[in-house]
C-alpha cells in the first residue's frame, strides 16, 4: 500500500508483517514486555477512541512528555489518526523550557512520565491555559493515567467517527510540532507534515540490509532522528526494543542481541573506552594480543581496496581471537548496522567499530529536514568514514558561495510554528533550506561536514577558527569527557576540558596517585602534566592558529539535565561560554 500518513503504517505492518509477535518492547519490572503487531494496532486504536472522548479535535497539540517506550509509539499514532498534532518533549529539559513550549505550542492535552516532569509540568500550568488536561503513565495520585486512558478508549469506542477522521487526514497537513533544542537560542517548533515524514525512510533501503530484523532505542524518541528510525523500523517490520534506561544499555544489548542501532558518537566512545578498559584488566599474551587487535582495528578502513590483503588476513585472527568475543559479550553477534548522526565520528572510533563488524553509517541532517538530509549507503562509493553519505532521493544539495549546505525536497519543513518571519530567514524564495552548516561534496557526490557557521569565530590576528573539528578531534581521548573550544577575538584558541573521570581514576591508580576528589585531582600537578602531554599530543595535525594554547579542567558535570548539553549530547556553546565568562577571562588575561 501507499503510505503516505503516519498511521498508515499501522496498516502496511498488519499486511505485510502479520506474524510479527514482538513489534514493540520494553521492560517493566525488570521484565520484557512485548507487543505484537495486532496488539499495537489495537491499543493504538483505544487511545483514539479516548481522544475522540476527551474533545481532541482536528489540528490539536497532544504533548508527550516521555521516556523511550512502546506507549509513545501506540499514543503518537493514535493521535495522529485522530487529526491531532504530536509535540514531543524532552523529558530532561528546564522547568522555564516546558513554561515556554507548552505555551507556545497551544497543547490542549500533556502525557508526562516521573516524578519530577509532573512536579515541573504542575508548577507551569497556570502559564499555559491552553493545557485542558494532564495524564500521567502511572498513577501519581494527581492526575488520571494512562491505564485509564485506554480503559476510556475500550468502553466509548467511536469506530466510525475514527474512520471518518483517518479519511480526512491529508498528506500535507501538520503531523508533529517538534522543538529545536535550542544551542542557539529559544527553541523553535519545527512543523513537520505527515508527507515531510513518511517521504523518508523507504530511501533508507540502500542502508539497512533486508536481515536486520531487530531494532535497539536508546537516543530519545522525541528526536527526529530516532523518531525517523523508529518509523523505519515499523515500516520495514522489524521488532523496536527500548532500553530500559541509558545505564543498561550493555545488559539489555546482551538479552536482545539486536541487529542494528542508532548512536552518537558521544555513546560509540564511551562503549570504545569501555572495550579498551576489559582488555587493561586482562594479563600476560591475553592482554598484548587483546590490544594489538584493539590497535588494527583502529586503523581499518571502510574502503576494501584502501586495505592490503594482508591487513585482511590480520583482520580476520584479530576477529577470532578478540572481535567475536567483543560481539558475544554485547550481545551483538549478527550485528548488520550502527546509524551514526548528530555530531562527526572519529576515524579511530568509525574504524574500529567497523572492524568489529559492526559497521558505522553516518548520517546528516536537522529537524527542520524531517531530519535526514544524506546518508550512507551499501551502494559503490555510498560511505567513507568523514562523510555523511549521499543525498537522500527527491532532496536536493548545494554548496552555496559562503560554503553553507542548502537543501530542497520533500523533507523540508513546513516552517517554524507561529513564526513566518524566523522561517523566512532559513527558507529562501526559491525553497532552498539553508542549513547553517558548512560542508562540501566531492566526486562521488558524497556530502562532508566542515562545521557549523554560528560556531566559527575569529581570533584578534583576523584568523578564522572552526571549534566543532577541534572538539570532535579533541573527545575522542580517553581522558577528555567533553571540550568546548574558545577565543574569539583572542591571540589564540583556548579551551576548557572535563575530564572522564572514570578513565582518569584508572591512570592514577596506574601511576599510584592517590585519587582523592574531581575537584582536587583536577588541581594535582601530575595530572596537569598527564593534561599538557595529551593536549600536545591531540595538537598534531591541526594548523598553528588552530592548537590550543592554553586550557583548563573543570570538575563540572555538563549533562542534558542541567541545561549544559543538548540531548544528542552536543555543546549548548551560548550557555557555557555565559557560564564560564570569568573563568575564560582570566584564562586569556
Amino acid at each position: 500500500m501507499e503510505i503516505k500518513r503516519v498511521f498508515d503504517l499501522l496498516q502496511n505492518y498488519v499486511e505485510k508483517y502479520p506474524g510479527q509477535r514482538a513489534a514493540l518492547a520494553g521492560k517493566k519490572d525488570g521484565k520484557w514486555v512485548k507487543y505484537s503487531i495486532q496488539e499495537y494496532v489495537e491499543c493504538a486504536k483505544a487511545l483514539s477512541y479516548a481522544l475522540i472522548e476527551l474533545g481532541i479535535g482536528k489540528g490539536d497539540k497532544v504533548a508527550m512528555i516521555l521516556t523511550n517506550r512502546p506507549e509513545w509509539n501506540m499514543l503518537d499514532m493514535a493521535i495522529s489518526q485522530v487529526g491531532a498534532i504530536t509535540v514531543p518533549v524532552y523529558p530532561t529539559i528546564s522547568e522555564e523550557d516546558y513554561r515556554y513550549i507548552l505555551h507556545d505550542c497551544d497543547a490542549k492535552m500533556v502525557v508526562i512520565d516521573g516524578m519530577s516532569v509532573m512536579n515541573k509540568v504542575t508548577n507551569i500550568l497556570p502559564d499555559a491555559p491552553n493545557v485542558k488536561m494532564v495524564y500521567t503513565m502511572l498513577d501519581r495520585e494527581k492526575y488520571p493515567y494512562f491505564d485509564q486512558l485506554m480503559q476510556m478508549g475500550k468502553e466509548h469506542p467511536h469506530a466510525e467517527e475514527l474512520e471518518a477522521r483517518k479519511a480526512a487526514v491529508d498528506e500535507m497537513d501538520c503531523a508533529t510540532i517538534i522543538y529545536t533544542s535550542g544551542t542557539t537560542g529559544t527553541p523553535k517548533g519545527v512543523m513537520l507534515s505527515h508527507h515531510n515524514l513518511m517521504n523518508q525512510f523507504p530511501n533508507f533501503h540502500y542502508t539497512i540490509s533486508d536481515n536486520s530484523n531487530k531494532a535497539f532505542s536508546f537516543l530519545p524518541v522525541c528526536h527526529a532522528y530516532e523518531r525517523a528510525l523508529n518509523y523505519c523500523y515499523q515500516y520495514r517490520g522489524m521488532s523496536i526494543y527500548y532500553a530500559e534506561s541509558l545505564g543498561t544499555i550493555a545488559s539489555d544489548m546482551r538479552e536482545i542481541h539486536p541487529t542494528m542501532m542508532c548512536a552518537v558518537p558521544r555513546v560509540l566512545e564511551r562503549f570504545y573506552d569501555a572495550i579498551y578498559q576489559s582488555g587493561k584488566k586482562q594479563k600476560g599474551i591475553a592482554k598484548v594480543i587483546f590490544f594489538w587487535a584493539l590497535h588494527l582495528g583502529e586503523r581499518y578502513k571502510i574502503d576494501a581496496t584502501s586495505r592490503n590483503w594482508f591487513y585482511d588476513k590480520k583482520l580476520a585472527l584479530a576477529d577470532k581471537l578478540v572481535y567475536s568475543k567483543i560481539r558475544a559479550n554485547i550481545g551483538a553477534e549478527n550485528f548488520d548496522i550502527i546509524v551514526s548522526g548528530a555530531a562527526a565520528i572519529s576515524q579511530k572510533i568509525a574504524g574500529f567499530f567497523s572492524a568489529i563488524k559492526m559497521p558505522v553509517f553516518e548520517g546528516y541532517g536537522l529537524t527542520e529536514t524531517s531530519p535526514v538530509i544524506a546518508v550512507s549507503n551499501r551502494n559503490p562509493h555510498g560511505r567513507e568514514v568523514g562523510y555523511v553519505g549521499q543525498p537522500l532521493p527527491g532532496t536536493e544539495v548545494k554548496i552555496d558561495e559562503n560554503g553553507e549546505i542548502c537543501c530542497r525536497g520533500h523533507n523540508v519543513m513546513m516552517g517554524y510554528y507561529k513564526h513566518p518571519e524566523l522561517t523566512a530567514e532559513v527558507i529562501d524564495k526559491d525553497g532552498w533550506f539553508h542549513t547553517g552548516d558548512m560542508g562540501v561534496l566531492d566526486q562521488y557526490n558524497r556530502l562532508r561536514i566542515t562545521g557549523r557557521i554560528k560556531s566559527l569565530f575569529k581570533t584578534s590576528g583576523g584568523k578564522y577558527i572552526n571549534p566543532d573539528v577541534i572538539e570532535a578531534k579533541f573527545c575522542a581521548s580517553k581522558l577528555i569527557e567533553n571540550i568546548l573550544v574558545v577565543g574569539e577575538n583572542q591571540k589564540f584558541a583556548g579551551a576548557l576540558i572535563i575530564p572522564s573521570f572514570a578513565d582518569l581514576k584508572a591512570w592514577c591508580a596506574e601511576e599510584k596517585i592517590p585519587f582523592t576528589t574531581n575537584a582536587e585531582m583536577i588541581q594535582n600537578s601530575e595530572v596537569l602534566k598527564r593534561f599538557a602531554k595529551e593536549v600536545n599530543e591531540l595538537n598534531k595535525g591541526l594548523g598553528e592558529t588552530e592548537k590550543i594554547k592554553k586550557h583548563v579542567l573543570l570538575s563540572d558535570e555538563w549533562s542534558i539535565a542541567n541545561g549544559l548539553l543538548t540531548p544528542t549530547l552536543k555543546v549548548k556553546r551560548k550557555v557555557l561560554v555565559a557560564k564560564y565568562k570569568d573563568v575564560i577571562e582570566k584564562m586569556f588575561a
